[in-house]
Order: C-alpha cells, then sequence, then structure tokens
C-alpha cells in the first residue's frame, strides 16, 4: 500500500512538474512576443477588405499606438489582412530599392513600350487583391524578420462605417493590451 502512494505521489510531482515548466514556457513565449511588439513603432497599412485599413489607422493614430507612415520603407512593420505569397511578393515590391540608371558598359532594361518589353504583363492578383480569404483576421508583420509579430480575429457583423469602426476599436484596444499599453 505504502508502495503505491509512493507512486502516486511520484506522479502528481512529475505532472505538476511538467506543468509549471509548460506555463514558464509560455510565459516566456508571451514576454519575447511583447518585446518583439516593443520594436515596432512606425506601421504601414496595407488596404484591406472593406476600407478596413482606414478605420484602423485612424484609431492607432488617435490613440497614440503606432505612427502610421504613407512611406512603407519608413515602417518597422506592415498591418494586413491576409499573410502568405502575395504578402511575401508585396512587401518585397514595396521595400525594393528605387531602379538606378545603368552605368557606361552596363545593360539596360528594355525602355517602356519597346519591343523587348511585354505589352500586356499581367499583375499577381494577389498583390492588389483587397479581398482576403481570411476574413476577420488582422496580422501586424514585422518588415525584416518578416515574422507575423501579433494577430487578431475579430469579424465585422457587416460593412457599415459604424461596424468597421467598432472592430477597428476592438483591435486596437486588444493590441494595446497585449503590448501591455493598458492594465489586464
Amino acid at each position: 500500500m505504502d508502495l503505491a502512494r509512493e507512486k502516486f505521489a511520484r506522479t502528481i510531482f512529475i505532472m505538476n512538474s511538467i506543468k509549471l515548466l509548460l506555463l514558464l514556457l509560455v510565459s516566456f513565449a508571451a514576454a519575447v512576443s511583447a518585446a518583439d511588439l516593443g520594436t515596432v513603432h512606425t506601421v504601414y497599412v496595407l488596404p484591406m477588405a472593406h476600407g478596413l485599413e482606414q478605420y484602423l489607422a485612424n484609431v492607432l493614430t488617435a490613440e497614440h499606438v503606432f505612427v502610421i507612415v504613407t512611406d512603407p520603407k519608413l515602417a518597422d512593420a506592415v498591418l494586413t489582412d491576409h499573410v502568405g505569397a502575395g504578402l511575401q511578393e508585396k512587401i518585397d515590391t514595396l521595400l525594393a530599392p528605387p531602379l538606378t540608371p545603368a552605368k557606361e558598359g552596363e545593360k539596360e532594361d528594355a525602355p517602356k513600350g519597346s519591343i523587348m518589353e511585354p505589352a500586356n504583363k499581367l499583375s499577381n492578383p494577389a498583390d492588389t487583391s483587397s479581398l482576403s480569404r481570411s476574413r476577420g483576421m488582422v496580422f501586424l508583420v514585422g518588415t525584416k524578420s518578416r515574422e507575423v509579430l501579433w494577430s487578431i480575429y475579430e469579424l465585422p457583423k457587416d460593412t457599415s462605417s459604424k461596424e468597421l469602426d467598432r472592430i477597428a476599436s476592438a483591435i486596437v484596444s486588444r493590441l494595446k493590451k497585449d503590448m501591455g499599453l493598458v492594465k489586464k
């Protein structure tokens, strides 16, 4: 009987140790994530479904959470409603250095309208689409790391101005809470 109690006590000790370890790991992950958010000061907001980006920019600016920039090269992060290859290409395009004129002896790109340039070059629809497969999702993505630093799911009930403003306020409130700018 004492052997059974000893095994039971050992099992309980191991389970509690595992729970404590998991709690410490989750706390560490949350602290690292919050630290990543602390490095974000300037944000470029990409077009979103139903013009949500306008409402988010308004609330983020009004509540002094981030500085919203109109030049993506000045941004620490981008706010978007989708992730994936389309976003990666969009960030690459936005952050690409400006084209420099060719130096003497170097090959130049084909001039606009020349026979060497395709006349009906199609762009990637993922680059220009404001429709999102992940409706209700908003992501904060680091421009240097290309990592999702923060995300939230807030699905609007409809596309009215009042509802989009409510959703933007809810998103920013959660962001401020996760950044430690408000008491939990």
